[in-house]
């Protein structure tokens, strides 16, 4: 049940330095109701592995600049960062991110500042 399932922090370990370690262990039954033991150690290198969440932060950016938005992209930040202006649950975070890309301006999630500056012309603005 949930009472068996632990996680620990997942906060930055100065000794670890750039590694994260995961330990896993897993317990069961398997045919004939013989008991199963698994247990796993998962060792990584964490800054290889934030490299697609920086570029997908960056895309986020580009997108704010481009539709002259300022200031907290919370969505995005809440998705992406470890800490935020507004923290909101991984799934409401998910779908924050895609409104905000998709809306194509400050979008329904209204959370989103504006600059000063005008945004960028559009194609038929230009003719």
């Amino acid at each position: 049940g949930a009472d068996n399932v632990h996680i620990g922090p997942s906060d930055y370990v100065p000794w670890l330095n750039d590694r994260k370690w995961a330990y896993i262990r897993l317990e069961g039954r398997t045919f004939g109701d013989v008991p199963l033991n698994v247990e796993l150690k998962l060792e990584v290198h964490d800054s290889p592995n934030s490299a697609g969440i920086v570029i997908d932060a960056v895309r986020c950016i580009k997108l704010a600049l481009d539709r002259g938005i300022g200031g907290a992209l919370e969505g995005p930040s809440s998705y992406f960062m470890k800490s935020p202006p507004v923290q909101y649950s991984d799934s409401e975070a998910r779908s924050l991110v895609e409104e905000f890309i998709d809306a194509g301006k400050a979008g329904p999630n209204g959370r989103v500042r504006r600059t000063g500056r005008t945004k960028p012309a559009t194609a038929a603005a230009r003719r």
